[in-house]
């Protein structure tokens, strides 16, 4: 979806509210029981989400040209000081941490917006891109938190229809898990609708769907899933109890994408 960086924000805002909406009124129990991250409570999500928000302004000026760019040599004192925190103190101070990095990117003006640029891994990022980062990260981990809530708990729909196109640009190529076999499968999804065809060789590539040129090289089994269940799985947050009953595939092919997606 080709949206400007103003629609992202917004998005990112009502992400930020949803997670108000599910951690603000968590007991102290609550706050450290387990969340769907498998290594950390719900705590713990909410103190790598106020970090992450913290390590977000602080390399602002530089994407803005305000400043030197931050060294990633700065972020290890900003994680020991949230580790450092009680439970309590990490659930309160992420939500008021992500609130002012929301609140900071919707203050910037449509010059600084078109002016941003952030070096990441090798690629240029421009607003939009810098954004979608935090935007791809906050909405799955308030989905962390809402899943121990509610089992059949959805990622929020109107950042599915910007981080779809994630999943062949950038997610499958870094977070998937080469299979010891060669595995092809296509993966068709709607709302938004998509047409994939995911290869699992050396690394993992996943591509819009070629066609008779795919089945040329013999039968792709074929899967078929909201876009919602997809971006989960890129995640690895599609296990066999929490994807949805709209999912249609072979078991086999699904336990391979699981594998391909472990997670983290």
């Amino acid at each position: 979806m080709n949206a400007g960086p103003r629609t992202w924000i917004a998005t990112l805002r009502r992400s930020h509210d949803n997670l108000v909406r599910i951690a603000g009124p968590m007991t102290p129990e609550e706050v450290r029981a387990q969340s769907y991250c498998r290594d950390w409570t719900n705590a713990q999500v909410l103190s790598h989400l106020g970090s992450g928000a913290e390590i977000a302004l602080m390399g602002l000026p530089g994407a803005l040209g305000e400043g030197p760019p931050v060294s990633r040599d700065a972020f290890p004192a900003v994680w020991d000081t949230w580790n450092a925190k009680s439970p309590d103190d990490q659930a309160a101070d992420a939500l008021a941490s992500d609130e002012r990095h929301v609140q900071r990117l919707e203050e910037l003006s449509d010059e600084e917006l078109a002016a941003a640029r952030l070096d990441f891994l090798g690629m240029q990022l421009d607003a939009t891109g810098i954004i979608r980062l935090r935007l791809g990260e906050h909405v799955l981990h308030t989905w962390d938190l809402a899943v121990m809530q509610n089992p059949d708990a959805t990622v929020q729909a109107d950042a599915v229809e910007l981080l779809i196109d994630n999943v062949p640009q950038f997610l499958a190529p870094r977070l998937g898990k080469p299979l010891p076999e060669t595995f092809r499968v296509r993966i068709t999804t709607t709302e938004p609708a998509r047409d994939y065809l995911l290869t699992s060789a050396e690394s993992v590539r996943v591509v819009n769907w070629p066609g008779d040129e795919a089945e040329a090289d013999g039968e792709v089994p074929h899967v078929e899933m909201p876009a919602e269940a997809l971006l989960r799985l890129s995640y690895g947050r599609l296990d066999a109890a929490h994807t949805p009953a709209s999912v249609s595939g072979d078991p086999d092919v699904l336990d391979k994408l699981r594998a391909i997606f472990p997670g983290f």
